[in-house]
């Protein structure tokens, strides 16, 4: 049977959304000890640590590409968005799990901090860090 025509699937998978999303003193929460979690602050581990994203110009400029970097990739919503906070959630493909990430903009550091986390299962292959260096490559090019 295709998965198409099995559509309680999506929500199996989708797992619920997590309580410690948001910035709580100037920071995003940090991984946890999973493997499927990247974040750019705290002291995260070799295994969970990805650079922020650099950026030059006014903050709401930076923020405004990064939110049309993201509404184009396929399954992405945004789910909430501030003057320096973006929250987005993006669902796979087939199975439809959903990963939580979230762009935390430091005006005086010119950069943007990042965490992209799995909500369920152990691995995600990658997934996570591939997708920050994608919106990364994307807001350079």
């Amino acid at each position: 049977m295709p998965l198409a025509a099995l559509p309680f699937l999506g929500s199996l998978f989708a797992g619920q959304r997590p309580s410690n999303l948001g910035v709580k003193n100037g920071q995003l929460a940090p991984c946890p000890s999973s493997p499927n979690c990247v974040v750019s602050q705290g002291n995260p581990d070799a295994d969970h640590a990805i650079a922020p994203i650099a950026y030059s110009g006014d903050t709401a400029s930076a923020l405004s590409r990064l939110e049309a970097v993201i509404t184009a990739m396929p399954r992405t919503a945004i789910i909430e968005k501030s003057d320096t906070y973006l929250y987005a959630e993006f669902t796979s493909r087939l199975m439809g799990y959903v990963d939580d990430v979230e762009f935390y903009a430091d005006p005086d550091a010119a950069v943007i901090h990042v965490r992209s986390a799995s909500r369920l299962g152990e691995s995600d292959l990658g997934v996570n860090r591939k997708r920050i260096e994608a919106i990364r490559a994307a807001l350079a090019g």
